[in-house]
Order: C-alpha cells, then sequence, then structure tokens
C-alpha cells in the first residue's frame, strides 16, 4: 500500500513572511489637534497589538485588534497606515483559508500603495497577492503578480524585495511542474541572498534548489545540495530551518532508498522539533520515520512512532493529517496481513476525509479499502470502492487546481496503480466495456503523474460508469466493516450477475462515433499476462488473454528493438513474429473488415512501432493504417475537412562528421527542408541559425503543418529530460510545449528523433509528447522512435508529402503509403527505415 502523509517537504520561502514584519509607514500629514493625535497613537498601540498576536498565532485575536485599528486609520484619513493594516488582515484571512477576502483586502492596499507612490509597500502587496493565488492553485496569476513585484524591486535596487519575489517565483514553476524554470529562479534567489548577505535566504534557496533536484529525480544532487543547506542553517543556528532540512535530507535518501540514512537524519530533526516544541513538525518527522520502518518491513516499530504521531495531530486538532495517519497506519496492519484491523483503520481515514471535504485523500482511503477487500476475495465489493476512488480522482481532474509538491509526492505517483488494480479486476470478470474505460483514464493519470497539471474534460469528469447495484450500494460504503462486508459483496455480485451483458458492456455514445473499418486495440500489460481488448462502433468489445509475464514480455521488446535500429541485421525477424502472436494473432479474426487501428499502447509496448510486427509473410504496416491514440476520451473522431498545406520548415544543418551545440550534424536536413518547402505553395524554410526558438514560434500563425528537421528526444524521467533543439542551440522542453498556441496546425513531424536513449522506462514521454502537442492545439503529430539515418529519412519524407500533395488523403494514409514505398525498395526496405516513424494525435 502506499504511503501518503508528508513524502518531500517543501522550504516555501517567505510564504506570509511579509504581513507579520511590517515596517509602519505613518502618515505624513500635520497633526492639526490632541484628540486627532491621541487617536492616531491608539491606532498604532492596535496595530502593533495586533502584529504581536498575530506573531503569537493568536490569528482571531489579531483580526479583531487590526480591524479596530483599520476603523481609527479611516476615520482620520491615515491611507498608508490603512495600507499597512490591510496587508495584515489579508494575510490572516489566508490563514484562515478566506482567500476572496484576501484578496480584497490585499487589492485595497495595493490601491493606496499605487495612488500614494510607496513602492515598497507595493512590493510586498503584490508578493502577497501572489501568495494568495498560490494557495489558490491560480499559479500563472501568481506569476503575473510576483513578476510585477520583482520588476519593482529592480528598479527600486531593492535586493531584498528582488531576492524574495525570485524565490516565490521559484514555488510557483515547481508547483507547475516546470523544475527547470524553478531552477533557474532559485540559482538567482540563490545569488541574490549571497549579495545582500542574507544567510537564512541562502539556506533556504539551497534546500529549495535541493528539493527541485528531486523532482527532477536526480536525488544523489538533491542530497549534495540539502547538505550545504543543513550547513547554512546550523552555522546561523536556524533551529527550525536545521530540522526541516534534515526532514528535506532524510526524504531525499528514501528515494535512494538509503533508508538507514534517512531515520538517522529524522530522528535528528526529531529531537530538534522536540526541543523547540514545534508540534507540527514533530508529528510530520513521526509520520516519516513510520513510514520509513514500514518500508523497510519493520511494521511494528512503524506502528510504534504513528501511534505517537497520531495522539499529536488529534491534540493539535489537525484533521487532515489524522485522517492521514490512520491510513498509514492502516498500511503496517495490511503489511501484517491484519486485515480486519486495517480495514477498521482505513474507514476511519475515509469518514474524516469526506466530514472535511478532502476530495484527494478520500480517493486515497476508497483505493486502500478495495485493495484490502481484494484480499479478503470480496472483488465485487472492492471494484465498487475502486470506481469511487477513480471517479473521484477524475472529478478533480476537471478542475485544474494542483496538488501541494507534499501531496503529489506522497501517494500521487502510486494512484496509476489503482487503475490497473481495477482494469484488471473487471477483466477477469468480463466486463470488458467498463475495463476499457479505465484503461483509458488510466492514459490521463499517468500523463498527470508525469506532467503533474493534466486537466480533464467533461468526458473524463464522468469517470467509470456505476451499475445499477453498484448505485445502490454506493451509500452504504462508509458503514462497510469487517463483519459486513462479505454479505454486502454477496449481494451486489448476485444482483450483477442478473443483469444482461448488453447492460454490463454499454457503450459510450461517443465511442460510436469511431469510422466504420477503424478499430481501438487497447493492450494491458499485467504481471502474469498481456490482455488485449479490441473495440469497433456498433459493436460489443472483445476481450483475448495472453500468458506471457511481464518480464517476459519486456525482454521480447527489448530484444524487438535492438534489431530493428541495426540495419545489418536481421535479429529483428524472430520477435517481430514472436509480437505479432501475442499482440495480433488472438484477434487477428476481428481484424479482417478494419482498415485503419487507432492503437493505444502500453508501458513499454510504446516503444516499438506496431507497423513492423510480422506474420511470417507480410508487415502489418501492410495490412493496415496504424496511429497511436492518446486516449479515446480525447479524441475527435468526426469528420474534419482537409486544407491545402502550408508548410514552416526548419532544418538544424550543421557539417557532415562535426558536432554542433554537442550534437551530431545534419548536413541532409538543408536539402529535406528546401524539397518539402518547394513542393508546397506558401511554405517557408528556416535553416541553421534563422531556425530559432523564437523566430520559428512568432511564425506559427501562418501555417498549417510544421516540419522540423532536427534532433530531438524524448527519455525517461521527467518531462525537461526531454526537448527538440533548435538550429541555433534553442530548446524546447516537452513541458514547455503548451506554451505554443497553434489551434490551426493540423501536423507537426519531427524527422529525426528518437525515444527510449540510454534506457527504456514506460513510455510515458512518447505518450506525453502526443499529448502536449495536441493540447498546444495541434491536431496529430509524426515522430521517430529511433534515429535513422539522413537518406532513410529524406525518401521516407518524400514518399509522405508526395501522397500528402494528392489532396484527400489523411496523416495516417499518406504515412501508411509512405512506407509501403520503402518496404518495396531495394535500398530501404529494413524496418530500421520506414518502421521508425509513427504517427500520433487526434487524426484517422
Amino acid at each position: 500500500m502506499a504511503s501518503q502523509s508528508y513524502w518531500l517537504t517543501f522550504v516555501l520561502t517567505g510564504i506570509y513572511s511579509c504581513g507579520f514584519g511590517l515596517s509602519l509607514t505613518m502618515s505624513s500629514m500635520t497633526v492639526q489637534a490632541q484628540p486627532m493625535q491621541s487617536r492616531k497613537i491608539e491606532a498604532a498601540r492596535l496595530f502593533n497589538q495586533a502584529i504581536q498576536q498575530a506573531q503569537l498565532s493568536q490569528f482571531r485575536e489579531s483580526l479583531a485588534s487590526a480591524e479596530q485599528a483599520l476603523q481609527i486609520y479611516q476615520e482620520i484619513n491615515d491611507y498608508p497606515n490603512q495600507a499597512n493594516v490591510r496587508l495584515l488582515i489579508g494575510n490572516i484571512y489566508v490563514i484562515f483559508s478566506q482567500y476572496d477576502r484576501a484578496i480584497s483586502s490585499f487589492n485595497k492596499s495595493l490601491e493606496i500603495a499605487r495612488q500614494l507612490q510607496i513602492p515598497n509597500l507595493e512590493v510586498k502587496v503584490l508578493n502577497n497577492l501572489g501568495t494568495t493565488y498560490f494557495a489558490l492553485g491560480q499559479y500563472q496569476k501568481a506569476i503575473d503578480h510576483q513578476q510585477q513585484a520583482l520588476k519593482i524591486s529592480q528598479n527600486l535596487s531593492d535586493r531584498q524585495g528582488e531576492s524574495l519575489s525570485l524565490g516565490l517565483l521559484g514555488n510557483n514553476y515547481v508547483a507547475l511542474g516546470q523544475y527547470q524554470k524553478a531552477l533557474d529562479f532559485y540559482q538567482q534567489y540563490l545569488a541574490a541572498t549571497k549579495t545582500i548577505g542574507d544567510r537564512q535566504g541562502e539556506a533556504y534557496a539551497t534546500g529549495n534548489i535541493g528539493n527541485t533536484y528531486a523532482y527532477l529525480g536526480q536525488y544523489q544532487k538533491a542530497v549534495e545540495w540539502l547538505q550545504q543547506s543543513l550547513q547554512l542553517v546550523r552555522a546561523i543556528a536556524d533551529r527550525r530551518g536545521e530540522a526541516k532540512a534534515l526532514e528535506n535530507l532524510g526524504n531525499a535518501y528514501g528515494y535512494l532508498n538509503k533508508y538507514q540514512q534517512a531515520t538517522d537524519v529524522y530522528q535528528q530533526a526529531l529531537v530538534i522539533y522536540q526541543q523547540i516544541g514545534d508540534r507540527n513538525g514533530e508529528a510530520t518527522t513521526l509520520g516519516n520515520l513510520g513510514n520509513t520502518f514500514n518500508t523497510l518491513g519493520q511494521h511494528q516499530k512503524a506502528i510504534e512512532y504513528l501511534q505517537q504521531n497520531l495522539e499529536i495531530v488529534r491534540n493539535i486538532k489537525d484533521r487532515q493529517a489524522e485522517g492521514a495517519t490512520l491510513g498509514n497506519l492502516g498500511n503496517a496492519y495490511y503489511a501484517l496481513k491484519q486485515y480486519e484491523k486495517a480495514l477498521d483503520l482505513y474507514q476511519q481515514h475515509l469518514t474524516i476525509m469526506r466530514e472535511i471535504g478532502e476530495r484527494r485523500g478520500e480517493a486515497q482511503a476508497n483505493a486502500e479499502i478495495a485493495e484490502t477487500l481484494v484480499n479478503l476475495n470480496q472483488h465485487h465489493l472492492a471494484i465498487a470502492f475502486y470506481k469511487s476512488s477513480i471517479n473521484i480522482t477524475e472529478a478533480i481532474r476537471k478542475d485544474i487546481r494542483n496538488l501541494t509538491q507534499t501531496d503529489r509526492q506522497s501517494y500521487l505517483a502510486t494512484v496509476a496503480d489503482r487503475y490497473r488494480h481495477l482494469a484488471d479486476l473487471l477483466l477477469k470478470q468480463g466486463r470488458v466495456m467498463e475495463a476499457l474505460q479505465v484503461l483509458d483514464l488510466l492514459k490521463l493519470q499517468e500523463l498527470e503523474d508525469y506532467f503533474k497539471n493534466i486537466k480533464g474534460s467533461d468526458r473524463t469528469a464522468k469517470g467509470v460508469r456505476l451499475l445499477e447495484p453498484e448505485k445502490a450500494v454506493s451509500d452504504k460504503l462508509l458503514a462497510i466493516s469487517f463483519d459486513n462486508s462479505k454479505d454486502i459483496n454477496t449481494q451486489l455480485s448476485n444482483q450483477i450477475l442478473q443483469l444482461p451483458q448488453t447492460e454490463i458492456n454499454k457503450v459510450p455514445d461517443y465511442l460510436n462515433q469511431i469510422p466504420k473499418g477503424t478499430v481501438l486495440l487497447y493492450p494491458f500489460i499485467l504481471g502474469d499476462r498481456l490482455e488485449i481488448i479490441l473495440f469497433s462502433s456498433q459493436n460489443l468489445p472483445i476481450q483475448r488473454t495472453v500468458n506471457i509475464t511481464k518480464d517476459k514480455l519486456e525482454a521480447l521488446v527489448a530484444e524487438f528493438k535492438s534489431g530493428l535500429i541495426d540495419a545489418g541485421s536481421e535479429d529483428y525477424k524472430e520477435p517481430a513474429i514472436a509480437l505479432y502472436k501475442l499482440l495480433i494473432k488472438p484477434i487477428e479474426t476481428e481484424l479482417i473488415q478494419a482498415q485503419t487501428i487507432l492503437y493505444a499502447p502500453d508501458g513499454i509496448l510504446r516503444y516499438i512501432p506496431l507497423s513492423a510486427l510480422n506474420d511470417g509473410k507480410q508487415w502489418l504496416g501492410e495490412k493496415y493504417r496504424i496511429s497511436n491514440l492518446i486516449a479515446y476520451t480525447l479524441s475527435d473522431f468526426s469528420p474534419k475537412p482537409r486544407t491545402q498545406p502550408r508548410i514552416l520548415a526548419g532544418a538544424f544543418g550543421g557539417k557532415a562528421g562535426t558536432t554542433k551545440f554537442g550534437q551530431q550534424g545534419l548536413p541532409a536536413t538543408l536539402k529535406e527542408v528546401l524539397a518539402i518547402a518547394n513542393s508546397f505553395q506558401d511554405s517557408i524554410t528556416l535553416i541553421e541559425d534563422d531556425f530559432s526558438r523564437a523566430n520559428t514560434e512568432s511564425k506559427f500563425n501562418s501555417y498549417n503543418i510544421l516540419h522540423f528537421a532536427t534532433h530531438a528526444e524524448f527519455n525517461d524521467g521527467a518531462p525537461e529530460n526531454s526537448f527538440i533543439i533548435f538550429g541555433n542551440g534553442d530548446k524546447v522542453r516537452l513541458n514547455e510545449l503548451t506554451n505554443w498556441q497553434i489551434p490551426n496546425v493540423e501536423l507537426i513531424v519531427l524527422s529525426a528523433c528518437q525515444t527510449g536513449v540510454g534506457k527504456l522506462g514506460s513510455g510515458v514521454e512518447i505518450l506525453g509528447f502526443g499529448y502536449q502537442i495536441q493540447k498546444a492545439g495541434a491536431k496529430q503529430a509524426i515522430a521517430s522512435l529511433w534515429s535513422v539515418d539522413d537518406a532513410g529519412t529524406q525518401a521516407l519524407m518524400e514518399a509522405f508529402y508526395k501522397e500528402l500533395k494528392t489532396g484527400n488523403v489523411t496523416t495516417a494514409e499518406a504515412l501508411h503509403r509512405a512506407q509501403i514505398s520503402l518496404i518495396k525498395s531495394s535500398q530501404f526496405n529494413h524496418p530500421k527505415y520506414w518502421s521508425a516513424f509513427f504517427a500520433i494525435g487526434n487524426g484517422l
């Protein structure tokens, strides 16, 4: 089971700090009467009292004092201090999570600061507005305000204000999952703190850099930076900062599977929190220790720490932490196979999450209960709980407001497992349409785990359809216990067995829009088998089970890809036939009437082309048009009018045998793009230095096909590890592609990219490329799974554009014909040349 609390604490630099360290900007008006002076003194007393109360965490009392001070300042027309008090009031509303009131208070303060031209105060208010929008998950708005604050600070040569804005901007880009951009801001933040001698800021900046490297999966680098942060906070005797740095260091060690080192630093952090009386920090560290010991298999020790954690969070009335801790305790008992105890704790977790309206925690608790019920062989009831979990997740996805980084690291990495477990259970019961729905939503969850900012649609928000018996039992889920679950499962099972198959496998209306002759093909890799799902409109979905372990399948895929990329070898032949027998032979009869396969590969299957499978006589790519699908819930199957191609073609260039910006020169790309542009009217070429990111992006609106003959890599790991490089060395990283606004672009072609460089992972970077292109507005993309030499690429691209020029032909059909032309050639008939290229996106 997944641990869900506290896993990677992120140091939010400066959040809310502006409010409680206010310098009182006194009014410049001349005091004319003693009563006025006495009123001003009384207001100043109340304001200072409010600040002191806030510093003591007496926020309700502080708000009352501040409102009294504000009333007096309004009566005596002291506008500067009205602005200062409103800044404090806004901060208190943020603490109360009353964000609308906070924003209103900050905006009134900002209006005064601007009217009276008090730029230092304006900077503070803008930064606080930014942190409020950050708390709301409105990260672009937060960035806009903090960019304004940064500009003013720089104009004033206010390095302190500049430093804070830089740190806050870094936080926003981390929340957006744009870690490279976050690192850039944190590095600037670090430089600014060093310039002004802000040792605490330097320590926090260093810690933030370390945590960001952890998000990027560069854990050893994270450890090095976090150790520097620890030294800095120790040097300035910042005890709370020291404890936080130790915690972060422990988390990084955990990612490196160095659990003993993690427990050592957690223990040090625990001692400090206890010494300084920080009950929240103490609870967090006890939770981390408990989860670490659970990972180490020391479940009883884990329970001891988590019980202490639970006692503290109950004492400080932190309901969310209480729920999370109950879930973690459940995990420990689950590991001990004490399912009755685990189920009781998970139910308590679920009850609290529902009471406080914490939807992600509610989804987690439902999944915990479902997994426990699976171990009790109560599968129908487990399915109901898994569906509840997934439907909550999908409803949340429609609202783009993101998780905090702590939440993300704690359990989102395991959310995809819930989808896999549910699909597995459904397929075992022959509930294929529901399983297909789940597998499609799984693609979105994989993208969410990867990018952290995936927004759902009205279609995905509906989640997985509940059968009528499941709807009837949904109000009983909170009352499930070890004693009654067996009876409820039996009742549910009997009711579902009475439903006709047409009801169980009811097809959503939008799936019946798939054109005749087109099929959806969804393979699903499980530990002990491979499941194949095939769907065509106006038919019930088909399921076939193939007995092959995940390990054997992955070895076969690796062998196949290795053979495909070696033009001098025929080692691809045996695995091509073997994979055909696994993926296509079981559904061969059902494919007879098909012309187009919309293929949604799972996991490692994303690294190999379906077109290169062979039945012993013929390539699959000769029989069918094949296009990779991101998810059918994101697809529009309605026919599109064809438009005349207008192509922007960019070439990396360079000389043969030389390197350019760390990449091999691609001289043939110059001929490639000139040939393409010369074949179509209203087309343009950008070559080498002219093929820069800024120059290219400025021309997007004038063209409907973007052809980039340049290096691109899609690698396992964080999205920042994948990129497209321009002719002048500029890069656009995978997570930045959605910044492109290209609704008029029908096709993007990357003719020299490669995937899985170094190692094969889950292939989510390939899925992610298709998604990002589609989200930016383009309909479809063509890319290559490995690098193909210049001559082979040029041959395929010439054939592709020749077919496209004929007029009424789809991208998938043009690629299909181009691949057949190479198969029939004497020079490029090896699958290295023609099968590397695949279409992905929304086209047919």
